[in-house]
């Protein structure tokens, strides 16, 4: 991998550190290539539970390479391999932390957007700021950032292309937590533990269920809600045998 770091930081839990800093780790078609990749065998691999993906300090993501966009006569979003390597980042099942410091730009704020959770450090700015070179958020941003912020909200960010702070994200819905800027990768991995301790059946299913409140009408969700409760796993009967047994339980993802 030449444009993304991956590591194991703690059991059960995927490090992914984009490592473009000179470009402020913008999005070029290779770097998505290679984290759709990289989540592709997480998505395989029993032992990864959870995933972490972050910048640096100084960017989380700047937004697509702008140098890309001259390549060819098509727009540089409707590119195959961009596309394919987005769907696999949206389709991932397992939860996904983004701990955002510094700038997320463009599709930089789209990707924290595909992620489940978000920790922003106190130095943090979200933004869509495509219109200053006449265009629009192209990796879904025009669909996804309404439904996290609301209508208002969206079309001053997408308008005026001007971004906003950390604070201002949380208070929004962009992001679940503020944090001193050099505790965000330690308080995203934290969470990420946490959750790698849990079922990784029942958390797959708990992210499937959540993402489609955003997919089904109500009547159509609670349904398959109440479906899914019957599905009976080895799990399951673990959590309840150790709940009644006053100790930790051992989940083996069965």
């Amino acid at each position: 991998m030449k444009n993304i770091i991956v590591s194991r930081p703690q059991s059960g839990v995927m490090l992914i550190t984009l490592n473009r800093p000179k470009a402020l780790n913008a999005l070029n078609k290779a770097l998505l290539v290679e984290v759709a990749t990289t989540l592709k065998d997480a998505e395989n691999d029993a032992e990864i539970r959870s995933v972490v993906l972050t910048g640096n300090e100084r960017a989380f993501s700047a937004g697509a390479d702008i140098k890309e966009m001259p390549e060819s006569g098509m727009p540089m979003w409707a590119e195959s391999k961009r596309l394919k390597s987005w769907k696999t980042i949206e389709r991932f099942p397992k939860p996904v932390i983004a701990a955002v410091t510094g700038w997320a730009l463009g599709g930089g704020c789209e990707l924290t957007m595909l992620c489940d959770i978000v920790i922003a450090g106190e130095n943090a700015r979200f933004g869509t700021p495509e219109v200053k070179i006449a265009a629009f958020s192209g990796d879904g941003g025009t669909q996804r950032l309404p439904r996290a912020v609301g209508k208002t909200r969206a079309m001053l960010m997408a308008l005026t292309g001007e971004p906003i702070d950390a604070r201002t994200a949380c208070d929004w819905g962009l992001a679940a937590e503020v944090v001193p800027t050099d505790r965000t990768l330690d308080r995203a991995l934290e969470i990420a533990g946490k959750i790698a301790e849990m079922s990784p059946i029942a958390a797959q299913m708990i992210k499937a269920e959540i993402l489609m409140t955003f997919e089904k009408p109500l009547d159509e969700g609670l349904s398959l809600e109440r479906k899914l409760l019957l599905w009976q796993t080895e799990d399951h009967d673990e959590g309840i045998a150790a709940f009644v047994e006053k100790r930790k339980p051992k989940f083996k993802g069965r």
